[in-house]
């Protein structure tokens, strides 16, 4: 089964189901993702799931920001004008609002996290262009 194979590939922080294929945000990932959200209640929590070589497009949060909860396998994530971070379970990101990034899976690994929405009054997310390819290439 292909989750199984998912699990054990993102390692023991794989606790939540995978979800559904994420297909309404498809158009702003570049690949297989999924999205199981936790609670829409309060505090929005998502779990999202990258196949291996699968980012999202640049994007700012406005208003309220997000923070990322790394819970298995390997990925990254960009601010616009800055170097790439790699990510692994365990990590914590805290995206500022108004702050243009991007993130997602490295080329050879699944990749897990919880994504938290900060709320805030208006809040919205603005969905832009992808990473250019050949830098995306250029990450180990």
């Amino acid at each position: 089964m292909q989750e199984e194979r998912m699990k054990q590939e993102l390692g023991g922080g794989a606790v939540f189901p995978i979800g559904e294929e994420n297909r309404a945000f498809a158009p702003y990932f570049t690949g297989e993702c999924y999205l199981n959200r936790l609670t829409t209640q309060g505090v929005s929590i998502g779990n999202v799931t990258f196949a291996p070589g699968t980012i999202n497009a640049y994007h700012i949060h406005h208003k309220g920001g997000q923070i990322l909860l790394v819970t298995g396998g390997r990925g990254w994530y960009q601010e616009e004008g800055k170097p790439a971070r790699e990510l692994h379970p365990g990590d914590v990101v805290n995206i500022p609002p108004e702050v243009k990034h991007w993130h997602g899976a490295a080329r050879d690994s699944w990749f897990q996290h919880l994504a938290v929405e900060i709320p805030a009054e208006g809040a919205s997310n603005e969905w832009l262009e992808f990473l250019a390819p050949e830098e995306y290439d250029k990450l180990p």
